[in-house]
């Protein structure tokens, strides 16, 4: 009987200062927080299907979470594997500075923070 076990855990974060978009700011937190994970173990440790045996889970908290695109969120994760994402209100917005040839509807700068699982499953059988 296999089972899911967690493998890393990484946090990151990421800001839109214009557009005032959320899916912007949750794909570079998910950026920030990849890249400080070097998960060599998956290949040099274990014998794993990537596409099989590894899972990652995404948990964003953004504002305007209603907006985020979830299917650009699981292409941004560099994996060919099973990619759960999940977007909640959360995050940060504060003022900064609106220029219309930025694409700004508002003064608002959107950040992000993204919760990062990587699951290996163990025990195929």
């Amino acid at each position: 009987m296999s089972e899911w076990k967690r493998y890393v855990i990484e946090i990151g974060m990421g800001i839109d200062q214009h557009g005032q978009d959320p899916t912007k700011a949750a794909i570079k937190a998910i950026k920030d927080a990849i890249t400080r994970v070097c998960a060599v173990g998956l290949l040099e440790l274990f014998e794993l299907d990537l596409k099989e045996d590894v899972k990652v889970e995404v948990l964003i908290g953004v504002p305007y979470s209603q907006r985020v695109d979830i299917e650009k969120i699981k292409e941004a994760i560099p994996l060919p594997c099973e990619k759960v994402v999940k977007s909640i209100e959360g995050g940060l917005k504060g003022p900064g500075i609106a220029l219309k040839e930025f694409g700004d509807k508002t003064n608002e700068i959107l950040v992000a923070i993204a919760f990062v699982i990587i699951y290996v499953r163990r025990g195929k059988g």
